[in-house]
């Protein structure tokens, strides 16, 4: 059994960076290299769609990375009580396209889901993770989102074997009855985590609703994370798209819930500089950030140069790494704060 000592010492000193590759992104060799490049630039957490291919990729290349020098992050799978941005795909019937459109879902697409070169046509569902993007922008509205919930019971044999140390469970505000559901299934396999995370985004009376999950999820054995989503899957569209979760996070820090706030949703290249210059990154204040399309997006160019995995092209690894560092370093090399750590 690895010793997670590290990345535990990262959340309790306030410097926890978590990469989450997608609830629904399942291209396996690009999770294989993302994992393995932000493994070795430091990352402490790997958040991963409940899909046993992409999960024991993923904990592939955390051998991997731990063989080259790497202190192991935790391995995290994220669930869901109901409908959620983060559990779907865009499909459509490309041979229902006019010819004549000028195909805006094409160009919008993030990670190049929506091709129409042969012999692809149509959404590459391995990529696609569920942004949303494309659905408001055909001019025919022949895209939909497809709904892919996460089948809990599937991993809870990777749970107990130790290979998932983390679980994370997306809820949104007023979903008594469905998170209830859902974490009497959760609630026996606790025991075998090194941390809970539980995601939400904004919404009418989301504190109340917090405080309330906090009441059916105590006492944990093992630490608690609130993941403020301040604006889902946005952290690569622009530089304001941080202040939201930031705002978010506050707010949950006002709530005093027991437990750590961790900022994700519009998490990008400025979010860090702004908790530091608001003096967030202190052991009241914001404990770590996680980072999806923003952290994707800063490594694309390296897939597009080699589709192995990086190990066997070292050149490419090591430029892989030295990006990946550019957006892991900044939090781990704010100075740590003083007093205890809570």
């Amino acid at each position: 059994m690895a010793d997670f000592a590290a990345p535990l010492a990262a959340l309790a000193a306030h410097r926890w960076f978590k990469l989450i590759n997608g609830a629904s992104f399942q291209d396996v060799a690009q999770i294989y290299n993302l994992t393995l490049a932000y493994a070795l630039a430091g990352a402490d957490c790997m958040d991963v769609a409940a899909d046993l291919a992409v999960i024991y990729a993923a904990n592939e290349a955390l051998t991997v990375a731990e063989s080259l020098g790497a202190t192991r992050p935790l391995l995290m799978v994220s669930i869901n009580d109901g409908a959620d941005p983060h559990f779907r795909k865009a499909t459509f019937d490309p041979s229902h396209c006019p010819p004549a459109c000028d195909r805006p879902c094409e160009r919008i697409c993030p990670v190049d889901a929506i091709r129409f070169d042969e012999p692809v046509q149509g959404v590459v569902r391995d990529r696609c993770y569920g942004c949303g993007r494309c659905l408001p922008l055909c001019p025919w509205g022949l895209i939909i989102a497809d709904e892919q919930p996460a089948v809990f019971e599937q991993i809870t044999p990777l749970i107990s074997a130790g290979t998932i140390q983390a679980l994370e469970i997306h809820t949104q505000p007023q979903r008594y009855s469905a998170f209830e559901e859902l974490w009497q299934r959760v609630r026996p396999w606790v025991r075998y985590l090194q941390v809970l995370a539980i995601s939400c985004p904004q919404g009418e009376g989301v504190i109340d609703y917090l405080r309330w999950i906090n009441g059916q999820i105590q006492p944990l054995e093992c630490a608690l994370i609130w993941q403020a989503d301040g604006r889902p899957m946005s952290g690569d569209i622009g530089d304001g798209a941080t202040r939201a979760t930031i705002q978010f996070g506050q707010a949950i820090l006002g709530a005093n819930l027991p437990g750590f706030v961790q900022l994700a949703g519009g998490t990008n290249g400025h979010t860090v500089a702004k908790l530091r210059a608001m003096g967030l990154l202190n052991p009241q204040g914001i404990a770590g950030v996680a980072y999806g399309s923003y952290a994707r997006k800063r490594l694309a160019p390296f897939h597009a140069i080699a589709d192995q995995p990086w190990q066997t092209v070292p050149d490419v690894l090591a430029a892989a790494v030295a990006e990946a560092a550019t957006l892991v370093s900044p939090l781990k090399s704010v100075p740590s704060p003083s007093g205890p750590y809570g």
